[in-house]
């Protein structure tokens, strides 16, 4: 569905209770309940209505299916759904790392190794020539560099 330029992701918030809950297979008073408990966070408009979008139905639906087919409790399906968050962000900081990884390693196996130490004590690999980026707070960056020898 696209409407003059913009198309909606899974996390657009598009959908209200009532029209989530028949999406869902569910009773708009239990969408109430899971947002209480902290199961389903909808986002919610400036008065204060609830907007789910197709992420949370898809969650809504996944919380049915083990409540009622595995017999899950509801403290049990907010224990699965955090964890399941919580190794979600640790995959995506793994990638951040190999990702840094790779980048230090071809700046080594090409000889031209640059470190800069910011105020926090980390290392940071830049290229030749350049700086660390910088951030406003952070003024008293030192950038070791050591000329290729020849």
């Amino acid at each position: 569905m696209t409407t003059m330029g913009f198309t909606p992701d899974d996390d657009t918030p598009v959908f209200v209770i009532s029209v989530a809950a028949e999406l869902a297979g569910m009773h708009a008073q239990t969408l109430r309940q899971y947002d209480r408990t902290g199961l389903v966070t909808p986002s919610r408009t400036r008065g204060g209505g609830r907007r789910y979008s197709n992420r949370d139905i898809v969650q809504l639906r996944e919380i049915q299916r083990l409540s009622q087919d595995e017999g899950v409790s509801l403290a049990g399906i907010k224990q699965i759904l955090d964890l399941e968050n919580e190794n979600a962000a640790l995959r995506a900081r793994l990638t951040e790392i190999q990702d840094e990884l790779a980048r230090v390693q071809a700046l080594y196996e090409s000889g031209r190794r640059v470190f800069a130490a910011g105020r926090a004590g980390d290392v940071v690999a830049v290229r030749a020539g350049e700086r660390p980026r910088r951030r406003r707070s952070d003024s008293r960056a030192l950038v070791v560099w050591r000329p290729p020898t020849i």
